[in-house]
């Protein structure tokens, strides 16, 4: 089915409030890849549809920042690292640099909360962020990635900083195709417990009105070993070494008819931590490293699980109009190591004491419903309307002891929206949306858990409540062609998410309060202000853009002395300036330059102004990113990258970030059968402690032992082969 024909007015258009492309999943897929074959043929870069839209815009052609992760790419950042956030961080400009941990708490987007999907499905759970969502699917199952960077409310809660969204695979053509791979890594000593390895296969087909994909893969991790040798630190709250992973994914379509399409999707992610290690303290003030050593620990190892379930389906001619309409689950459970700092202390059957760990637990149920004509007034207007409903249930349990630290919340959502982009003349089009949400959080009569006995005592009871939330939320923006090569344009978006729920339930102390006056369950709504320019010169391309986040009651992390982290509602400004650039010197070497700057303040003292500097769990530093693709000839191809991570001071004078750069190789073979890689993380062996140890404010009571050095020198071998 071929892509659905441009009107004869230019169409750009904005990042509306709407769902899927108007053609089934597959046939969308087909079209991209038509698109890029082109594209390679011709060195020009015909525009893809990005479903993550919900009116299928096209990239390059948004008046907000887009970023488009194709599979090359992606294929590319596995050769050096099997680190999904490690990928993000290398390739998304304003992400924050990757914590390496299991625990992505403090990776940001543009400052604020990312939502993450997976063919649209929400992966993040914003009712007690736990920084699990970013593993939820192994990126050999992903297409391509999809980046809307700014507050966007197109698909609901939690995109205060944008979107990302993974497009699975699909069907690679006609009759049966098949895919494996292996990999090896190991640091550059070859230690024997520093060793992984991982193993993925595809099985894909078509076949009359069927199509469909089987997929699986398993990695395991070895430990890190820092520049300076050591092992990196294990983290309480989760860890990616040592550990081991599986993913498993099932679609199939059926196509009705040719306008038609049904498709089924499932995937079930699992990251099980072993038991093999525990973390040794560090020592901040001397510069001393968190690092680990062999042991048990005390209680039953930190996991990920996420199952994602989908049904969709699309008519792309639905008396003149795209109906798209989708069903999905989503059950996550992510559990915690216990901290072994005084948290939950209990007594065992035998009196001795223990250190008790949480479990979160959150379940989704959805449907997002899409309609979408164009053609209106003289080919001019396209409209798009639709319905998304959403209950979230989350609740955060101790394991051990069986008790609730986090009480069960229900959260309901229904969101009404309509879309309109008309195109005034062949190069100026304008763009509008409304959007209304109403919200409703239910939370029945609960105790708070007192950390320093999780069984004997409660700290305060609290009166339950079912707080309501409406919120009508606009965008508007506007794309001009000035030139053949050049493009003017302007976004005005709003964003819609909630506070940690689970953080503000779980602190409460001051008896006799109601969850229905809790002004900490406000909820956070973003307003994204940016313009910004691309340049097409042929081989060459440059998008500048400038954008503002504000918001009059953010959310900001706090920790106390006895080691609780408390949401701080406060006003909130961020600024940044993103800068892409890339150059095809001929058609076998490509360069890319990123360069993004952000700075943001919030109101601590509450006087309506802001007045201190944000910290790195909230802002990335500066930093510029350059990258190298060659092809030397039809077998041999090389890819370098470098990152450089600016210094940065902040108001806190615990705190201080000195910068640090990170060069990154890797080596690609065409064999006579399949195709051979080696990958280089961290090229130069640099002894580093990341941006997070460096610049995430600790309590008194965690500093020493959330202290980490990055992973130093590590080799990847790999080897795929399509039959």
């Amino acid at each position: 089915m071929s892509m659905p024909q441009q009107p004869r007015y230019a169409r750009l258009r904005l990042l509306p409030f709407v769902l899927c492309s108007a053609l089934p999943a597959s046939a969308m897929a087909q079209s991209a890849t038509t698109a890029e074959t082109q594209s390679a043929d011709s060195n020009e870069l015909n525009p893809l549809v990005i479903t993550a839209t919900r009116n299928r815009s096209s990239e390059g052609k948004t008046p907000q920042k887009v970023t488009i992760i194709t599979r090359e790419q992606i294929e590319q950042q596995l050769a050096i690292t099997q680190d999904p956030s490690q990928v993000l961080s290398n390739l998304i400009p304003s992400y924050s640099p990757s914590r390496q941990k299991l625990n992505n708490t403090g990776e940001t987007f543009r400052g604020r909360s990312v939502l993450f999907m997976i063919d649209g499905v929400p992966q993040s759970n914003p009712l007690r962020d736990g920084g699990r969502d970013s593993y939820a699917i192994d990126l050999s199952m992903v297409e391509r990635i999809e980046v809307i960077h700014g507050a966007s409310a197109e698909h609901g809660l939690g995109a205060t900083g944008g979107i990302i969204n993974y497009v699975t695979k699909r069907p690679d053509g006609a009759g049966v195709q098949q895919h494996a791979g292996i990999s090896l890594t190991s640091d550059d000593d070859f230690q024997s417990d520093g060793f992984g390895h991982k193993l993925d296969y595809r099985l894909s087909g078509q076949q009359g009105d069927w199509d469909y994909v089987l997929a699986a893969s398993r990695e395991e991790r070895g430990v890190f070993y820092d520049g300076n040798d050591e092992i990196v630190g294990m983290a309480y709250h989760g860890e990616i070494q040592n550990s081991e992973s599986y993913d498993l994914m099932a679609k199939l379509g059926y196509w009705i008819d040719d306008n038609q399409n049904l498709e089924f999707s499932l995937n079930h992610f699992d990251l099980d931590i072993n038991d093999d290690y525990v973390p040794v303290s560090g020592d901040r003030d001397a510069g001393v490293p968190t690092t680990a050593r062999k042991g048990t620990p005390d209680n039953d190892p930190g996991y990920n699980e996420a199952t994602t379930a989908r049904l969709s389906y699309s008519h792309a001619d639905w008396f003149g109009n795209n109906v798209d309409a989708q069903l999905y689950t989503q059950r996550f459970r992510a559990q915690f190591g216990a901290t072994g700092l005084g948290s939950f202390p209990y007594q065992d059957d035998a009196g001795n004491t223990r250190y008790d760990h949480t479990r979160n637990e959150s379940d989704k149920l959805g449907a997002k419903f899409t309609l979408s004509r164009d053609g209106l007034l003289n080919d001019r207007l396209t409209l798009t309307t639709g319905l998304d409903l959403l209950q979230d249930e989350t609740q955060q349990v101790l394991v051990n002891t069986d008790r609730n630290y986090v009480p069960e919340s229900q959260f309901r959502n229904v969101a009404a929206f309509l879309q309109g982009d008309y195109d005034l003349t062949k190069s100026l089009s304008l763009h509008a949306g409304v959007r209304q949400e109403h919200a409703e959080l239910n939370v029945d009569d609960y105790s708070t858990v007192d950390r320093s006995t999780s069984v004997e005592n409660d700290l305060v009871s609290v009166n339950g409540g079912t707080p309501e939330f409406d919120e009508t939320l606009f965008n508007a923006g506007i794309v001009y062609q000035a030139t053949d090569w050049a493009q003017l344009y302007a976004n005005y978006s709003e964003g819609f998410g909630m506070p940690d729920v689970g953080r503000v339930l779980r602190g409460v102390s001051t008896p006799g309060q109601d969850v229905d006056d809790l002004i900490d369950l406000s909820p956070i709504v973003t307003d994204n202000r940016e313009i910004g320019a691309r340049f097409d010169w042929d081989r060459y391309g440059l998008e500048l853009s400038y954008y503002e986040s504000n918001s009059d009651l953010g959310q900001r992390i706090q920790p106390d002395d006895q080691g609780n982290y408390r949401v701080q509602r406060e006003k909130t400004e961020i600024q940044g300036v993103e800068v892409t650039g890339e150059a095809r010197l001929n058609d076998a070497h490509k360069l890319r330059l990123t360069y993004t700057h952000a700075e943001g303040e919030s109101d601590t003292d509450g006087d309506g102004s802001v007045d201190t500097k944000l910290t790195g769990r909230d802002l990335a530093p500066d930093t510029l990113k350059l990258a190298w693709s060659a092809a030397w000839n039809d077998k041999l191809s090389t890819h370098l990258q470098y990152s450089h991570y600016f210094d940065r001071s902040f108001d806190d004078p615990e705190i201080e970030f000195d910068g640090y750069g990170l060069l990154d190789a890797s080596l690609a073979y065409r064999l006579p059968v399949g195709r051979a890689s080696l990958g280089i993380e961290n090229l130069t062996d640099e002894d580093y402690f990341t941006y997070y140890s460096q610049s995430f404010p600790q309590s008194p009571t965690l500093e020493d032992d959330l202290y980490f050095k990055g992973r130093g020198r590590t080799l990847t071998l790999s080897y795929q082969l399509d039959f």
